[in-house]
């Protein structure tokens, strides 16, 4: 029993190890920070620049349907908060363009140079190689010719 205790807590370890989840739990941290930043940014300069047009609290933009009395939180009937909807798209957006500019870009720019740097030495071990084997095969000719027998060539 011990010894099953023993491989399911090396299991759990072996898990908590691996490069992913470690990756997955600064992803989760940095988007928390991220999303501080930028619900900061919306409420603080979006919204305002949205207020000059109409309010600056875009939850209180709403349609009512049906059987509609009375204003703002008073108000009764079936409404739909097309405003709230506004607000989270627009955070959403700012987030994705923020983790896209400051992170996915640079990144993806950083690993195609990475990988050109790395896909040229691959070129010229390549054509080391070639070389090399062109230069035994020149060295091979030589020694059949001067022994002057057959060509070993198959």
């Amino acid at each position: 029993m011990s010894e099953k205790k023993a491989s399911v807590l090396q299991g759990f370890k072996a898990f908590l190890m691996r490069g992913n989840v470690v990756d997955l739990a600064v992803a989760v941290v940095i988007g928390a920070a991220f999303t501080n930043i930028v619900n900061s940014v919306v409420k603080g300069i979006i919204n305002p620049v949205i207020g000059t047009i109409g309010t600056q609290n875009l939850d209180s933009y709403s349609s009512c349907i049906k059987g509609c009395h009375g204003t703002g939180a008073n108000a009764k009937g079936v409404q739909i908060l097309w405003g709230s909807v506004l607000g989270a798209t627009l955070t959403f957006v700012i987030t994705a363009a923020v983790v896209y500019f400051l992170m996915v870009l640079p990144m993806s720019k950083y690993l195609a140079v990475v990988e050109a740097r790395r896909k040229a030495k691959e070129g010229t071990q390549e054509v080391m190689d070639v070389t090399e084997l062109e230069v035994l095969k020149e060295i091979r000719d030589e020694l059949v010719a001067q022994r002057g027998s057959g060509d070993y060539r198959r």
